[in-house]
């Protein structure tokens, strides 16, 4: 008698569903002369003087363990980066920790403050991760609808009708994956307002902190006054340093907080690589030029993105951060899901349904700028000639 073994499962994950994302761009992969618009990778190679200091690591052996908490080093300069791009001051000795990408961050947050019945609110559309990671935890994911016509951004409204006596999480994913909004120092105040008084933490997830667009530069919640000591503050160098392959990323907040989360760090992961952690402190050194060089070039294809699907008669509103489109496409009648496989069938065009991120994303999608104009361009000539015969 062979053993059940999907029986055997922890029912939770066993219940939780696949990533939407992976889904089209595994099958583009296998496809020719596909053009694929939707991992949320940047294009560029990570910065040559960054690459090269992780090989000089490995040529000196530093082969070992870090400290749990990351290295000194470079903890310290990623203290000394958030006060001179974003004026929040913490202690790199107590109030850091390097972890393995943004995302071990948010999963060792979730993990140390959530228990079972807790619940976490999550703005939505979003990124795939926070529910599943609430659920594993025992928490109960609780979505709030973001609307297209306040841009995607959270409002102190929607929050105040959220919460509950269980509520113990705010996640405040901006700029946003998907859709491309921020929340302006305005925005932030008044979510401010409701939270005081209250005990409920803050989860910024602000991975996408240096891609924002225009005059205004991004502003976190933990600036916001009476909201420091709430907030745990979580990013990384994938996106603004291109180095997603180096897994590294880190968590910043109240000792205490910080404290628990390298206690779970510490028996589930150890540390984070060791040649990405040298890596990353020549990133911060030294890489503000190559944020900005990058940034130059998605301001360009999120300009030449946004009109395309606007021309094409998909009602785009302009991104104001992260490197994503989030085009309605309910005037085609196509439900998301059907819209993304078709086009990718029929056009050999991959994006991804905006049912990823939340059922609130249906009617949408969501199209990465993280890639060459040619593609761009190619990818929007295809969707323009895909929606004129639906």
């Amino acid at each position: 008698m062979s053993l059940n073994i999907k029986g055997l499962l922890n029912s939770t994950v066993r219940d939780i569903p696949p990533s939407g994302i992976r889904k089209f761009f595994d099958i583009a992969a296998e496809m020719e002369d596909a053009i694929s618009l939707g991992v949320g990778e940047p294009d560029f190679v990570t910065p040559w003087h960054i690459r090269d200091e992780g090989i000089y690591s490995l040529e000196k052996g530093y082969t070992h363990y870090t400290s749990n908490a990351g290295l000194k080093e470079l903890r310290v300069e990623i203290c000394n980066y958030l006060r001179r791009r974003f004026d929040i001051s913490y202690d790199p000795m107590t109030q850091t920790i390097v972890t393995v990408g943004g995302s071990e961050a948010i999963d060792l947050f979730i993990r140390s403050v959530v228990e079972p019945g807790d619940e976490v609110l999550i703005p939505e559309p979003s990124f795939v991760c926070y529910k599943p990671i609430t659920a594993l935890a025992g928490g109960v994911p609780v979505s709030i609808v973001t609307k297209a016509e306040n841009q995607f951004r959270l409002t102190a409204e929607e929050l105040k009708a959220a919460i509950t006596p269980k509520t113990k999480v705010l996640v405040l994913p901006f700029p946003n994956n998907p859709t491309g909004g921020v929340m302006r120092r305005e925005d932030l105040e008044a979510i401010a307002d409701v939270l005081r008084g209250t005990d409920i933490l803050v989860l910024a997830d602000e991975i996408y902190g240096e891609l924002t667009y225009g005059a205004q530069r991004h502003v976190s919640i933990a600036s916001i006054p009476e909201m420091y000591e709430r907030t745990v503050l979580v990013s990384g160098f994938s996106k603004a340093y291109a180095m997603t392959g180096w897994r590294l990323g880190y968590a910043c907040g109240h000792p205490d907080l910080i404290k628990a989360m390298t206690k779970v760090h510490q028996f589930a992961i150890m540390s984070a690589p060791t040649t990405a952690q040298y890596a990353a402190i020549e990133a911060l050194k030294n890489g503000d030029e190559d944020i900005e060089r990058m940034k130059a070039e998605y301001d360009q294809r999120r300009h030449v993105m946004v009109r395309g699907f606007n021309d094409m008669g998909l009602s785009c509103f302009e991104p104001l951060g992260a490197f994503y489109t989030f085009p309605s496409i309910q005037g085609t009648g196509m439900p998301s899901a059907e819209f993304c496989e078709t086009l990718l069938y029929e056009k050999k065009v991959a994006v991804v349904p905006g049912t990823a991120f939340g059922e609130s994303g249906e009617g949408f999608i969501r199209c990465s700028y993280a890639y060459s104009i040619d593609n761009i361009n190619e990818a929007l000539n295809r969707i323009e000639a895909f929606v004129k015969h639906r």
